[in-house]
């Protein structure tokens, strides 16, 4: 639900008839008066209600799409239904199912898995993460009343099929391909029986068997780049990737984006055999650009069933909008001779406006409009339990490992006291003990070396365990005069077995002639390294030809005082209380920051509250995987987020720190890899408020508590104080591309104080670490001890900033109060009554309270005016009234009398009208009465015919003909 828990507590006070005692007031400054109920469209509808709406569609981050129609002969529902998947990532619950009648306004209506794996990395684990790698894109299919999603992942174990028979509410099954397959699209050929072909990367395609769970085979370049690349459209450079198949009118279609230098870009390719090229017949795809404006590109088409039935296809392709992020348009199509002409002739403005496709009765388009991929939230646990939070997973057996080889010396005679013993030569080298030592009595002199490589080595094959993580050093010197002054050394592994491999176990560590120098590092051997043939061994960088400058690359050395050391294993284990579900279901529109921990986090640890519990010390240990180190900020698993959505978003919420124990960090984050947040820090038990923004460039190592620290000027202690407010104002639109963000916090929701001005930019990160739309998250993470805890009461969003400087304006949530207590019971289903009073009894409390801030009004009155959107599709028709009618006739003076009798058989007063061709007359009728009413003819002749009766009660009508005889009085 999503109303301010404020509200709630207020809602309390009034039942124990304390309310009276707060000196709670309804400020008489706010704005407006209460209006005839008309809502604003959600957050991420751009739906203008006119029948017209504006691209991009979502306001938000939802990329990679996949759209799919289920054809209303296939559902339950009698209409056209449309499902969306899109990339997620690292985030958890992944791959949401997103639901839509008319393309334009989408809600998530489900997640294909809660984790993709248990390991390490999709569990921000021992040192791994998932950043900018996880669920990428997607592909959603409905074929013979089966729903299958088609995920590829890059780093955890690559690309699966998921299968389900209910889309909205079932459990899916998983099924691994055992490869990679990039932005690979589902496509079942159903011109030739229905045959499964995954299209991915650019262009191949796999034919799979008929269940769906293995590949037959393969077929490499169906559409070679390179054939195309005289095309304007496709270029000498850029990519093919993306590529979604259709099947048109006798033609597969190729959709996929390019770029070229001129920008990215809608290629379509066209052929009658899906293999193109390798078809048994070869039919080679002919090709057309099909959309270059404004960089929308990569997607789906659609089809849209016009009012023949016949179907008419559309684009469905997003467009980089960071910070905001990837974000979806719906693009209507012309077709000529086969191929679109998408937008406006070929334009696609950005904001542009567009004939909605599909248009429903005007109830159902108002509840489309308050549908949104991001809503407020209470934290009341009213979710419910979804088939996705029992998926099953087999825990795993932990390291078996040689204790009597950890934290001991593993290299013999490591000083050379012994001479030579143990030691080997790597390539070709001379050892010769010398009293030249750095320690003890003796090293070893290195002679005689013909490749970098060349040196001292110990065969340590059977000392080194997977999962173990070493310490590796060795005291080297050089004194050549005519060697460089200075000189980079590495200790590097050779592992050998069915390939060899070489991994340098130190970076490069500068030395200077003359002088003794420490190489060092630390190393972990991972699962996947065979452990068949090791050695160690020192040298310097590779050249491939040392001999032309020997005394550069293969000087003389001496090495003493080496060591190899393994550390107690101290690696986290996956446990099957953090995978288990803990009882608490969160709304749709929430995910992780990487597969969460259940066991430090719950919505019923405290009724209304969310608790995030720190079940780990950060490490500052992390690193991503194109370099750098992680905040500590990236490194808090149990980060619970929402999208962003532009131009303009607030966020409030509130946060006891009552739990907190020092060290500890909890707060209110705009966040990407950089991100400004506004948090409380118990250090030496005294509370602080403040904000810490972390910008770009990033550097490859970093200080986790400088980078994390407030900034000047911007916090305050809190003192005593068991509960503050947050609030987060982003400005996506002052400079576009980039995000500014303003923090605020307050002692009692209604008195603010200002950190400051607006901090940033936030913008894109280059590297593409993250590679996803900035978005908001609640965090709490340790420094010191585990075993805090910090409860967030609620979770309030606004369009409205506080810069704006606006007077608060209750009048949408005024209106929405009076339309909702305007509302008849009877006519509605008792359920969707029910959830309905539900938010008009929050919405009620919130008014009698003092609102501090647009959040406090806008997010009850969102919450009531999305139930009575929809109770307004699910009202009951009345009954009919019940009116009972006959018809006569009589003679009189020779002249024919109709006489038309109605019984009012209802319980209720019935105003009745009666039409005929000799006049007409309208009576009210009370309950159980009779009334016979007489129509002169003015003829001794009456020919056969009809009378018109209409009755109204209410809303309750009647209507009906009654037939009479012909009659003569002649």
């Amino acid at each position: 639900m999503s109303f301010p828990q404020r509200a709630l507590k207020l809602a309390s006070l009034a039942v124990s008839g304390l309310l009276a005692g707060v000196g709670l007031l309804v400020p008489s400054a706010a704005a407006g008066a209460a209006t005839d109920w008309n809502p604003e469209p959600s957050y991420t509808s751009t739906d203008a209600g006119d029948g017209t709406y504006t691209v991009p569609v979502l306001n938000s981050d939802v990329p990679d799409v996949s759209v799919e129609r289920v054809p209303a002969a296939e559902n339950d529902e009698g209409r056209d239904i449309y499902y969306m998947i899109s990339t997620t990532m690292q985030l958890s619950p992944g791959a949401p199912i997103m639901k839509s009648y008319d393309l334009v306004n989408w809600e998530i209506v489900n997640y294909v898995f809660d984790r993709m794996d248990i390991g390490d990395a999709y569990s921000l684990r021992n040192g791994a993460s998932s950043y900018g790698q996880g669920q990428w894109a997607s592909s959603l299919r409905f074929h013979d009343g089966t729903y299958y999603v088609l995920v590829n992942s890059l780093n955890l174990g690559g690309a699966f099929i998921y299968r389900t028979d209910d889309i909205e509410n079932g459990a899916w099954e998983r099924t691994s391909l055992g490869r990679s397959l990039h932005d690979p699209s589902l496509f079942f050929d159903d011109a030739h029986g229905g045959t499964p072909y995954i299209l991915y990367g650019g262009v191949n395609a796999a034919r799979l068997n008929p269940t769906l769970t293995a590949i037959e085979q393969d077929f490499a370049d169906i559409i070679p780049r390179s054939e195309y690349a005289d095309e304007s459209y496709v270029g000498s450079t850029g990519l093919f990737e993306g590529a979604q198949a259709f099947y048109i009118d006798g033609y597969y279609y190729v959709v996929m984006i390019t770029w070229p230098s001129s920008g990215r870009q809608v290629a379509m390719f066209r052929s009658s055999e899906l293999l193109g090229r390798l078809a048994e017949t070869p039919a080679p795809y002919e090709s057309r650009g099909v959309l270059n404006s404004n960089g929308f590109a990569q997607g789906s088409l659609v089809p849209v069933a016009d009012s023949a039935g016949n179907d008419t296809w559309q684009g469905f392709f997003f467009r980089d909008t960071f910070p905001i992020g990837r974000i979806p348009a719906l693009i209507p199509a012309t077709w000529a001779d086969g191929w679109p002409t998408f937008g406006d002739g070929g334009v696609v403005p950005v904001n542009g406006s567009f004939p909605k496709p599909i248009r429903l009765t005007p109830e159902q388009e108002r509840f489309e409009r308050q549908k949104s991929v991001v809503a407020s939230d209470d934290f009341r646990n009213d979710a419910p339990h979804r088939a996705y939070q029992d998926q099953q997973w087999q825990i795993p057996e932990g390291p078996q490992l040689d204790q009597s080889l950890i934290g001991v010396e593993l290299l013999s005679n490591p000083g050379a006291e012994s001479g030579t013993d143990g030691w080997i030569v790597n390539d070709t080298a001379t050892l010769t003990p010398t009293d030249a030592a750095h320690g003890g009595a003796s090293a070893l002199a290195v002679t005689g070396r013909t490749t970098t490589g060349s040196g001292p080595a110990q065969d340590i094959t059977g000392r080194l365990q997977h999962g173990v993580t070493y310490d590796v050093s060795a005291w080297v010197k050089y004194d050549d005069p005519e060697s460089p002054a200075t000189k980079p050394f590495y200790i590097t592994a050779r592992f050998g077995g069915a390939s060899t491999t070489y991994k340098n176990l130190t970076s490069a560590t500068t030395l200077t002639r003359g002088q003794w120098g420490l190489v060092s590092g630390s190393f972990t051997v991972p699962d996947s390294q065979t452990l068949a043939d090791v050695r160690v061994f020192v040298e310097t960088p590779w050249t491939a030809d040392p001999a032309a400058a020997p005394k550069e690359h293969l000087m003389d050395f001496t090495i003493d005082d080496a060591s190899l050391v393994g550390h107690p294993v101290a690696t986290e284990a996956p446990d099957p209380a953090e995978i288990a579900p803990n009882g608490s279901n969160l709304d749709l529109v929430w995910e992780w920051n990487h597969a969460p921990d259940n066991r430090y986090w719950s919505l019923t640890d405290r009724d209304g509250w969310l608790r995030l519990t720190n079940g780990r010390v950060v490490t500052g240990a992390y690193s991503h995987r194109s370099g750098g180190e992680l905040t500590w900020l990236e490194e808090a698993r149990n980060t619970l987020s929402q999208r962003t959505f532009g131009p303009r978003q607030s966020v409030e919420t509130t946060l006891d720190v009552s739990g907190m124990k020092d060290g500890d960090v909890a707060g209110l984050a705009a966040y990407n890899r950089d991100f400004s947040y506004i948090a409380v820090k118990r250090i030496d038990g005294v509370n602080t408020v403040g904000v810490v923004h972390r910008g770009q460039p990033f550097s490859a190592t970093i200080d986790q508590a400088a980078v994390e620290s407030f900034l000047p000027g911007r916090s305050a202690v809190l003192g005593d104080t068991a509960q503050v407010h947050l609030k987060a104002d982003l400005d996506f639109a002052s400079s576009p591309g980039r995000l500014y963000t303003a923090f605020s916090y307050s002692l009692d929701g209604i008195t603010w104080t200002a950190l400051g001005g607006p901090v940033g930019p936030l913008s894109l990160d280059g590297s593409l670490t993250h590679f996803m739309g900035h978005r908001v998250g609640l965090f709490s993470y340790a420094t010191q001890q585990t075993g805090g805890h910090v409860d967030f009461d609620e979770f309030l969003l606004s369009d409205t900033l506080t810069a704006q400087d606006r007077p608060l304006d209750e009048s949408a949530l005024d209106a929405a109060i009076a339309h909702a207590r305007s509302l008849d019971a009877s006519e509605y289903p008792a359920d969707a009554w029910a959830s309905m009073q539900d938010a008009l009894a929050h919405a009620e409390t919130a008014t009698a309270s003092t609102f501090g801030t647009q959040n406090q009004i806008d997010a009850p009155e969102r919450a009531l005016s999305y139930q009575l959107a929809r109770l307004g599709t699910l009202r009951e028709a009345p009954a009919a009234l019940d009116l009972v009618v006959s018809t006569g006739s009589r003679c009189v003076a020779n002249k024919v009398q109709l006489v038309v009798s109605v019984r009012n058989a209802d319980a209720v007063p019935a105003e009745v009208a009666i039409d005929t061709p000799f006049g007409a007359k309208t009576v009210d009728l009370e309950p159980g009465k009779t009334i016979s009413l007489p129509f002169a003819v003015r003829s001794s002749a009456l020919a056969a015919g009809e009378v018109q009766v209409t009755g109204s009660a209410g809303d309750r009508t009647y209507s009906a003909s009654a037939p009479y005889l012909a009659r003569s009085c002649g």
